[in-house]
C-alpha cells in the first residue's frame, strides 16, 4: 500500500479500501514433472516458456523485456534505458507523449493533427495537473526557491484537486496557497504581499483558499507531508533572517533581533500586529541598538511596511527596552542603550 501525501483530517477521512495482495498458497509446478521447486526459464528467442526439468513448453508468444537494441556500455549489466522521457512520480501512467510537427508543407494539415491528438490526449483533470505543474515551476523560478519546494507545492495541489477541496476556486489561486504552504512547510516563509505580487491574486481569495487547505489537511507551520501536524516556532523570526541579509546585517544582529522578538512576544507586546510589521519594528530597533546605520526607507522597502508602522512597533519595544535587551549585551559591549531615541 502506497504512502498517500498530505492526509485528510481524522474527522473527515473516509475508510481505508480494503487490501489486496497475490495469493502466497498458490504455487506454480510444472504439470509433466510435478516438481515441487521447478526450473522456469524464459527463452526470448523463441518466446517460449520452458520448464527446464523436462523440458515441456508452458506458454508462448511471452514478451521480451529486455532493451530493444545492443549496448556497447562499459558498465555491468543490461542497458536500463527506455524510449521517452524519465517518469514523473506526480502524474499517473508513463506519459509518453507523441509530437506533431508543425512541418506541413503550408497546407495547414499539422495544425489539424495537433488540435485532434490534444482533444484526445488523456483526461481533463490530467491536463489541468500539467498546465498547473507548469505554472508552479515558473513562479517557483521566479522566486529562487528550490525544487524540494516546488514539488511539495505540486503534491499539495494534486491532492487537493482529487479530494475536490477548493471546487470553483480559480487555479491561480489554488497554486499561490499551495505555495505558500509549501514555504512555510520548507522553513523559508513568504509573506501574503510577495506571494501575491507573484500570482496577481488577491489577499482576500488567497487567505480563503490557504484556510481550505489548513483545514482539509490539519496543516500547521513548519508540517511536512508525512506529518502534516509537525511543527516548528514560525511568526516574526523566521522573516528576520531573510530581510538582514538584504539589509547586509551581520550574523550577530540577526540573532539578537530574533531573540528580541521572542522576549517581547512573552511579555505580550505587539500581540494582534502581523509579523512583517514586527519584523521590521525589531529591525529598526537592534539597529539602533548596535549602532547599524539603517534608515527606515531601507527597512521599510524590504519588509513591504511603512515607516509609520516601524515606528509604532519600535514605541512599544522602547517602552519595555529594560525588559527585552539582556544586560550580558550589554555588559559584553554588543549593545547601547544610548543608541536609542523616543522618537
Amino acid at each position: 500500500m502506497t504512502h498517500q501525501p498530505f492526509p485528510r483530517s481524522k474527522h473527515n477521512a473516509p475508510p481505508p479500501p480494503p487490501t489486496f495482495g497475490p495469493d502466497l498458497a498458490v504455487r506454480l509446478i510444472c504439470p509433466e514433472c510435478r516438481d515441487p521447486n521447478p526450473q522456469i526459464s524464459e527463452e526470448f528467442g523463441s518466446g517460449d516458456l520452458v520448464c527446464a526439468g523436462c523440458g515441456l513448453v508452458l506458454g508462448d508468444r511471452i514478451v521480451d523485456t529486455r532493451s530493444e537494441w545492443r549496448t556497447f556500455a562499459n558498465d555491468e549489466g543490461d542497458d536500463p534505458s527506455r524510449v521517452g522521457a524519465a517518469s514523473d512520480p506526480l502524474l499517473d501512467g508513463e506519459h509518453l507523449d507523441t509530437a506533431i510537427s508543425f512541418k506541413d508543407g503550408g497546407n495547414g494539415m499539422a495544425r489539424d493533427l495537433q488540435r485532434t491528438q490534444a482533444r484526445g490526449q488523456g483526461s481533463r483533470q490530467e491536463r489541468n495537473l500539467l498546465t498547473a505543474f507548469r505554472d508552479i515551476s515558473q513562479w517557483c523560478d521566479q522566486f529562487s526557491l528550490p525544487k524540494t519546494i516546488s514539488d511539495i507545492a505540486k503534491q499539495l495541489f494534486k491532492r487537493a484537486e482529487q479530494e475536490k477541496i477548493l471546487r470553483g476556486k480559480a487555479m491561480d489561486a489554488v497554486i499561490a496557497a499551495c505555495i505558500f504552504i509549501a514555504c512555510r512547510q520548507a522553513h523559508v516563509p513568504r509573506t501574503f504581499r510577495e506571494i501575491c505580487n507573484l500570482t496577481h491574486v488577491s489577499k482576500k481569495v488567497l487567505g480563503q483558499c490557504y484556510k481550505g487547505l489548513e483545514q482539509a489537511f490539519n496543516l500547521t507551520p513548519g508540517a511536512s507531508a508525512d506529518d502534516p501536524r509537525a511543527s516548528v516556532p514560525q511568526g516574526a523570526e523566521a522573516l528576520v533572517t531573510r530581510y538582514c541579509n538584504h539589509l547586509d546585517l551581520p550574523p550577530r544582529v540577526q540573532s539578537m533581533c530574533s531573540e528580541i522578538i521572542v522576549a517581547a512576544r512573552n511579555l505580550g507586546l505587539g500581540d494582534g500586529r502581523s509579523p512583517v510589521s514586527i519584523a521590521g519594528g525589531a529591525i529598526y530597533f537592534t539597529c539602533l541598538l548596535t549602532k547599524h546605520n539603517k534608515s527606515l526607507r531601507d527597512i521599510g522597502a524590504v519588509a513591504g511596511v511603512s515607516e509609520s508602522t516601524i515606528k509604532l512597533v519600535y514605541r512599544l519595544y522602547y517602552a519595555d527596552r529594560k525588559k527585552i535587551v539582556k544586560e550580558k549585551w550589554i555588559a559584553e559591549g554588543k549593545a547601547d542603550m544610548n543608541g536609542l531615541t523616543s522618537e
